[in-house]
């Protein structure tokens, strides 16, 4: 299952993301992941999330980004959900057919492994393609 929180930047997205990423805490009975582009957010998260940066790592593109993902489920299998925040970002993604690469291959991840995906992404929803206006959860 994949969730987006889409808006235009200083929109508020990473205020909604960290408010669910903490609210999900409470009924986990497996880890949480909260991948970002920093470690700001490092004290707003509660302690029983695992927080990443992704820029430590030598990602330069959408499908290094995807192997990451993969790392990182290969090596918990407790995980239940991953948080993304400035997903474009860390993901390497710019294009509209990269968008739908991710997500389809995001897709694929979440069903096989049950884990779940919520992604923070800088646009507004009228500019984001089809197959990610379906997963639309929260437009800002």
């Amino acid at each position: 299952m994949i969730e987006i929180i889409s808006g235009e930047k200083g929109k508020g997205k990473t205020k909604e993301l960290l408010t669910k990423v903490n609210a999900a805490v409470a009924s986990a009975s497996g880890s949480i992941v909260y991948l970002d582009k920093s470690q700001k957010h490092m004290y707003e998260l509660s302690n029983k999330i695992r927080l990443i940066n992704v820029t430590d790592y030598p990602i330069d593109n959408c499908d290094e980004f995807l192997g990451f993902i993969c790392g990182i489920v290969s090596q918990d299998h407790d995980l239940e959900e991953m948080y993304l925040d400035s997903f474009l970002t860390i993901a390497s993604v710019e294009t509209d057919d990269e968008i739908c690469h991710a997500i389809q291959k995001l897709d694929i991840i979440s069903e096989k492994y049950n884990v779940k995906f919520v992604l923070s992404v800088s646009r507004n929803e009228a500019s984001l393609p089809d197959c990610a206006k379906a997963k639309i959860v929260i437009s800002l």
